[in-house]
């Protein structure tokens, strides 16, 4: 089994499309570890606030067919891929960990590059994992969150629980 860790984004319908997306995560990989779901303001452009969340799940599935799967779940959930990548979005599913990958796979930087510089992504993985260390820089999560400059970026812990 393999670590998955997926990081969950959307400011268009936000509440129901993160709960359809971790309904249609739930069905596919069983049961998900989930973050608290934060609000966050959109980062490179100007639009409505986001939801974020990091779910996570110990999965047999290929790295490739997961990818292709989530894609599909986007656009499902109305992603539109023809906007520019900061955009408003119905949902955004990346990828951020897939065990203890690194560099490229499947066309996927391993871990994701944005874990480092955005606290929609880091907060929420430290709080699920705050001990696992980053594969690259060999530092714990919880110790990069330690560390991250939190004025940069807004982050509000919500209520939601899907």
């Amino acid at each position: 089994m393999t670590l998955l860790v997926l990081s969950l984004g959307s400011n268009i319908e936000a509440p129901k499309n993160t709960k359809m997306a971790i309904m249609a995560l739930r069905e596919k990989f069983g049961t998900l570890a989930i973050s608290t779901i934060y609000e966050s303001e959109s980062v490179g452009f100007s639009g409505n606030n986001f939801l974020n969340s990091v779910v996570s799940v110990e999965t047999d599935f290929p790295l490739q067919g997961i990818s292709d799967y989530l894609k599909n779940l986007e656009s499902y959930l109305g992603r539109k891929r023809t906007k520019s990548r900061f955009s408003d979005r119905t949902i955004d599913i990346d990828i951020l960990l897939f065990g203890d990958s690194t560099g490229q796979e499947c066309g996927l930087e391993l871990p994701r590059g944005e874990i480092l510089c955005n606290a929609f992504i880091l907060r929420p993985l430290a709080e699920l994992h705050p001990e696992l260390e980053h594969s690259k820089i060999g530092v714990s999560y919880k110790s990069l969150w330690k560390g991250f400059a939190k004025d940069d970026q807004k982050l509000q812990p919500t209520n939601l629980r899907f």
